[in-house]
């Protein structure tokens, strides 16, 4: 019959996802971008029980389920035990997103022991251990893996040298998992380029940034979540890792 559209079902609907850093900024976004497809969500969180109300509220709002876990993933039991809590809340784990990160200017000069820990423990060692932990659950719905890289892993930053070298690792990591999970388990990464800029920089390093981008833009949360979305629903794509960032990484 000519005229009438088929509205095909998102290939998400019914399926539960994880996001650790669920509650606020990026991870929020992500949250409620899924729940839009149709994804319940499990929404984690270190700091800010109020941020993950919200977002749990926002999921509610669309119809679908949401649930609220908070742990510090530092913590190597924390980390390992929040795949198998999530599976508990809704009886299923379809999708990990690896959201939680840190990111703290450390020039060179000042870089302690103490910050360089703390970053490798969040920013690279919770999300490996993390997949690990949910890898027997989700090879039984046939689960996807996203990981949230960075620009930073693919330019000079002198002043997040820590920063940058995790999130290279979360690339090296995604195609590493991506050998090791499949067929099961897809395994891919969004790496955001000037997207929700910390609190503590200014107008004028968002303008500069902004003028500097081939869009000439800032991203999105939005933006982000939307990579998220269509990595989740891409049969075929594995071990790939999609920038977010505006076109910042062909200026040269």
């Amino acid at each position: 019959m000519t005229g009438v559209t088929t509205v095909t079902a998102s290939p998400l609907a019914g399926r539960v996802a994880l996001v650790t850093g669920g509650a606020r900024r990026v991870g929020r976004a992500i949250a409620v971008a899924l729940a839009e497809r149709g994804a319940d969500i499990v929404v984690h969180y270190h700091s800010g029980a109020a941020d993950a109300q919200e977002t749990a509220a926002q999921i509610r709002t669309l119809g679908r389920r949401a649930a609220i876990l908070d742990g510090d993933l530092a913590d190597l039991d924390v980390a390992r035990a929040l795949p198998v809590q999530a599976h508990a809340q809704f009886g299923r784990l379809d999708l990990l997103v690896n959201s939680a990160a840190m990111m703290l200017r450390t020039p060179i000069g000042e870089v302690t022991p103490e910050q360089w820990d703390a970053m490798f423990a969040l920013n690279l060692r919770a999300p490996f251990f993390l997949a690990q932990a949910a890898a027997p659950l989700l090879r039984e719905q046939g689960g996807v893996i996203i990981n949230i890289a960075d620009l930073a892993a693919f330019e000079t930053w002198p002043a997040y040298i820590p920063h940058a070298v995790t999130k290279a690792g979360v690339v090296q990591m995604t195609r590493g998992l991506a050998r090791a999970l499949a067929p099961e388990i897809r395994v891919n990464a969004v790496a955001p380029g000037a997207v929700l800029l910390p609190d503590d920089w200014s107008d004028e390093v968002g303008d500069r940034l902004a003028s500097t981008t081939p869009l000439r833009r800032l991203g999105t949360a939005a933006d982000v979540a939307q990579a998220v979305v269509y990595l989740c629903e891409a049969p075929y794509v594995t071990g790939e890792v999609l920038i977010v960032d505006g076109g910042r990484h062909v200026r040269s």
